[in-house]
């Protein structure tokens, strides 16, 4: 056939476009293929110790106990799908949840909505149970507060010696890391030396160890300045401890509307991250703060402000393909009830049932809160009080669950034909959405919503999800 451009034309439009093709694969290098945390739990560095994730789950499952007992009264203080056919009546519940238990496939088809309750609570019962935290970050900030530098040098000291203990141990969460203040005129010299004297302890008492998915998380990022000095000092502590190079890595924390828009009408946000010359793991979106920072008064701070929704798109269009993880806020209102009986005494069954009434309350605001982050393609967020922890598990696996048989049919409807576009009922699939299907089972898989047994019902193995490429898939069935 015949063509008129010669091959010195083409291989000089194919290196041209070839620079561009770099550039762009070097600054979006897609999502990240390691496991990100549905959640990051904030606890003052003051009482850190190496066992902590631990006792906050003990925490956790005894404010589940004391205020939903079984999966039904837990769907109703959450108002799950059909919450109300549940039955009220104990002996109901029981005969239901024995039912349920037994794998009842009969009973399951003709009541799916208390199969789906039913499936939500007994593995966030189990995540509870076998991996409480995911994610804990040692706070020197909000969490901490301003104390003599003298207490703050020794915490700084003891929650390394915590870290290594725990690291020892095997007792940190898969995601550990520290916030220290922010890199303020005021506040800078505290920050740093904070960081010094923990890093440089920790790195003593492990020869250089870090725990696994280590962060540092810098808050109030205002400038690029503060990023490009976090990494500055990154690289003097790499160099003066045991610390392999590079092996520091940063958080930002978006708070501010600074943060977003800088002072020459740019969006930051992509300058924050060249900035952090390949160390930004993650960035949190702090809700009350940058709603404080546009002048909404706190009547009206919330997670769902609509002023929330546009930084919260402004952050997923600036770190789209970029690899780093980013994380919604919290709900700041904490599900604890107002009677405590005093020692040696009982609570009555009137102030029992207050307490739930509270918490079931401030369950629903939370459950409605991480919804809106989850469809908000946000999935995770920040969690305060361990007794957030069930809210936080269920609403992320009922997001899962609820769909799983429509993802799992195209899942493997798609695959069996080998990325050839398909019409699944009325919705149409191409590769981009065969990849995000792929995205949703990995998610669930890593929170603990997906069973292997139910990721395997699409047809692709384990090693297939891990391998986390749709089109590689596609590409090793076709051979």
């Amino acid at each position: 056939m015949k063509t008129t451009l010669t091959e010195s034309q083409l291989n000089r439009l194919h290196s041209q476009i070839g620079e561009a093709n770099d550039a762009f694969s070097k600054h979006w290098p897609g999502e990240s293929s390691s496991r990100q945390a549905v959640h990051t739990v904030y606890g003052g560095a003051q009482i850190f110790k190496a066992e902590t994730a631990a006792r906050l789950g003990e925490l956790a499952r005894r404010s589940l106990e004391e205020n939903a007992p079984d999966f039904a009264s837990f769907a109703r203080a959450l108002r799950f799908p059909g919450w109300e056919k549940l039955p009220h009546s104990d002996k109901e519940i029981s005969m239901l949840t024995e039912s349920l238990g037994s794998g009842d496939e009969a009973l399951h088809r003709k009541n799916p909505d208390a199969r789906l309750a039913y499936s939500v609570y007994t593995r966030m019962k189990k995540k509870l149970e076998q991996e409480p935290v995911e994610d804990f970050r040692i706070d020197f900030e909000d969490g901490y507060g301003n104390r003599p530098d003298a207490e703050e040098d020794d915490d700084a000291r003891r929650n390394a010696l915590e870290v290594a203990k725990g690291m020892e141990q095997r007792s940190l969460p898969p995601f550990i890391g520290i916030r220290i203040k922010p890199l303020t005129p005021e506040l800078k010299k505290r920050s740093l030396r904070t960081l010094d004297l923990f890093l440089t302890t920790l790195a003593a008492e492990t020869g250089g160890q870090l725990p696994g998915n280590f962060v540092v998380t810098i808050p109030k990022v205002v400038s690029t300045a503060e990023v490009e000095t976090l990494v500055d000092c990154f690289e003097l502590l790499e160099a003066g401890t045991a610390l392999k190079p590079g092996s520091l890595k940063l958080e930002l924390m978006i708070e501010t509307p600074q943060s977003l828009i800088g002072n020459d009408g740019q969006i930051l946000l992509p300058k924050l991250i060249t900035a952090s010359r390949g160390r930004c793991a993650g960035a949190h979106f702090g809700v009350y703060d940058y709603t404080a920072g546009v002048n909404i008064t706190a009547d009206f701070q919330s997670m769902d402000h609509p002023a929330c929704d546009f930084a919260r798109h402004v952050m997923k269009v600036s770190f789209a393909s970029t690899g780093i993880n980013i994380s919604d806020g919290a709900t700041n209102i904490m599900p604890i009830g107002p009677h405590r009986a005093a020692k040696g005494s009982a609570l009555t069954e009137a102030q029992i049932q207050e307490n739930r009434n509270v918490v079931h309350r401030a369950w629903r605001l939370m459950f409605d809160h991480v919804n809106h982050s989850l469809r908000h393609g946000y999935y995770q967020g920040w969690d305060l009080h361990p007794a957030q922890f069930p809210v936080r598990y269920a609403a992320v696996y009922l997001f899962f669950l609820r769909n799983l048989d429509t993802a799992t049919h195209r899942l493997k409807t798609f695959v069996e034909r080998a990325a050839q576009a398909t019409l699944v009922g009325d919705v149409f699939d191409d590769a981009a959405t065969g990849q995000g299907l792929l995205n949703y089972f990995l998610r669930g898989l890593n929170c603990g919503a997906v069973t292997k047994e139910e990721a395997e019902a699409t047809g692709l193995t384990l090693d297939e999800f891990r391998g986390r490429s749709f089109v590689k898939i596609l590409e090793n069935r076709r051979r």
